[in-house]
């Protein structure tokens, strides 16, 4: 069943036009705009250039989903194999099945919603040309990574959003941006660089570096000790990537210094680059060596659950100096963990958990990153303790609309059920329940206990967020000095006498807002359009998960079982 019904020539190009259009229209960003195109300065019309791309890209990813033939979701569609290098099988091999087609779209949704945000509010910096370019190029590599199928294909498309990744941090990036930036491609180099020795490995050894074929072969043509040097060494690389504990001190600096777009992509769309990369290529071409390993990924999983989950607590507490931003990027720790824990049971069930899971939280948490963004931009800090302070800082009476989405977005990432946050989870611990045959159900169901611990103290930090920032902290009169009283009484002499009942309302709401505190602007149409496509997505996928389940499930199932249905 399509939606609408597209050729396989149409289907093929608009594969090969999403993956390609943003790298030439990254090229057409550095040349000079053309006459009649300039608006009213250049740089609005480069940045409207990057509006018009990444709305074209998503266009074209819509259409491809539409035509995709929803019947056969397991099947490769609109593939291209083309020989590229000869002398070492290397082909340009495009496609897209239900495991891929809801990340290329997600990644087309965010890219545009990004560039749409930036057109109205372009984070302080060098060149917006620079910028726009470094955006698209981003988002072809990640693009790539999802559609291409061959596996040193994959691996430049791997490596080709770090460099865009690293300028957008350290060049747009707020305090610490270098050092951070550093830490980020240091890290993700080093994973790199060891897993292209395991996909060397793999290429040579079965005499292919072809996805599909190495899939259907489902590791009969590799050893038991090729297999495990091969998930030891692509599993690091794609570890960093995640990003899994012990690995993942990258993620917070960055994404405290990275501008708001940044974050939103680096949480929405990279993370998502690693744990595509255990479901694609380790779990169908490995399956010995996952087997092997498993253990130890659900074991480092749930570590990772518990430690994000603490780690936000931390930060979330009164006197902690926590900043809103670093608190998400631990969170993402957490959310992460789930996902490989799902990938570590190795069941139909526990994958399908970890992919709805993956797009769960690139909708929740890239939503998340914008609105803090967005109260960093108003209050000129995400310092947990200023914003909660006797500042006038609540968002529920300054901007009510950002406080009750801030609300919503939180609820949606500690997985309350009837959003997309809860599917993923809950039918990762499932899977965990009764994990694939060859694995300890005791260590697993031990796993799934501390798993499910974890979203407790997700529920906790989350709410503790959203007591301190959206209602603020009352500070009892005795507290406060004598010119903090004198602000916050309420005085006759400025109008007429208030009752006694909106008096006390005065006084009790004057510990979280001063009087001479002037509101702040709400949600600005700019910011309601590009979150709210976020916000209901997340209301979609948490009422109607069978659309992404339908998708995946069939493609898990022959995944799993080696090609064969």
């Amino acid at each position: 069943m399509t939606v609408i019904d597209i050729s396989p020539s149409v289907m093929q190009f608009l594969l090969a036009f999403i993956v390609v259009a943003p790298l030439l229209g990254a090229l057409a960003a550095l040349l000079p705009a053309p006459p009649g195109l300039k608006g009213r300065n250049p740089d609005q019309a480069v940045l409207r250039h990057g509006v018009t791309v990444t709305g074209a890209v998503l266009v074209a990813a819509i259409v491809l989903a539409a035509g995709f033939d929803h019947d056969h979701p397991a099947t490769m569609q609109a593939t291209t194999d083309i020989s590229w290098i000869p002398a070492l099988d290397v082909r340009i091999h495009l496609g897209t099945d239900g495991i891929s087609l809801p990340l290329l779209v997600l990644t087309a949704l965010l890219t545009f919603l990004c560039a749409l945000y930036s057109y109205f509010k372009l984070p302080a910096g060098p060149s917006p040309k620079a910028f726009v370019a470094l955006v698209l190029v981003l988002e072809s590599g990640t693009l790539a990574t999802f559609a291409v199928l061959d596996l040193l294909l994959f691996f430049l498309a791997f490596e080709m959003v770090l460099i865009p990744m690293y300028f957008l941090i350290a060049r747009w990036g707020g305090d610490q941006r270098q050092p951070a930036a550093w830490k980020f491609i240091l890290y993700t180099l080093l994973g790199s660089v060891v897993m292209l020795l395991g996909l060397l490995l793999i290429g040579l050894k079965s005499g292919t570096f072809d996805m599909v074929a190495l899939a259907t072969d489902n590791g009969r043509g590799l050893t038991t000790s090729v297999q495990v040097i091969a998930v030891l060494a692509i599993g690091l690389g794609l570890a960093v990537k995640t990003p899994m504990w012990p690995l993942h001190s990258w993620l917070p600096d960055a994404h405290t210094a990275a501008p708001t777009v940044g974050s939103v992509l680096l949480a929405g769309v990279l993370l998502k680059m690693g744990t595509y990369g255990f479901v694609r290529i380790l779990l169908p071409v490995a399956p010995d060596g996952m087997r092997t390993f498993a253990p130890y990924l659900a074991a480092f999983a749930v570590v990772g659950i518990v430690y994000g989950s603490l780690a936000c607590l931390a930060l979330a507490r009164t006197g902690a100096k926590g900043d809103l931003k670093r608190l998400i990027a631990y969170s993402s720790v957490g959310h992460m963990g789930f996902v490989l824990l799902g990938i570590a049971t190795m069941t139909p069930t526990g994958v399908n958990g970890a992919l709805f899971a993956n797009i769960a939280h690139g909708l929740i948490t890239g939503l998340l990153f914008f609105l803090a963004g967005a109260v960093k931009d108003r209050y000129g800090t995400a310092d947990l303790d200023t914003l909660a302070g006797a500042t006038g800082a609540a968002l529920y009476g300054r901007a009510p609309r950002l406080g009750a989405l801030l609300a919503f977005a939180a609820v949606a990432s500690l997985g309350l059920p009837g959003l997309a946050g809860f599917w993923g989870e809950m039918l990762t611990l499932f899977g965990a329940y009764s994990p694939a045959e060859g694995l300890s159900r005791p260590a697993f169901r031990t796993f799934m206990a501390i798993g499910a611990f974890g979203t407790l103290l997700t529920a906790a930090y989350m709410l503790i967020v959203v007591r301190r920032v959206c209602m603020g902290e009352y500070t009892p009169p005795s507290r406060l000095s004598p010119d903090e009283q004198s602000q916050q009484a309420p005085r006759a002499a400025d109008g007429p006498q208030l009752s006694g009942t909106a008096a006390s309302q005065l006084s009790g709401a004057a510990g979280s807002r001063t009087a001479t505190t002037p509101q702040l602007a709400d949600i600005h149409p700019y910011e309601a359009a590009a979150w709210t496509p976020l916000a209901a997505l997340t209301v979609i996928a948490g009422l109607w998960p069978a659309v992404l389940l339908g998708l995946t499930d069939p493609a898990v199932q022959q995944l799993l079982a080696g090609g064969k249905s």
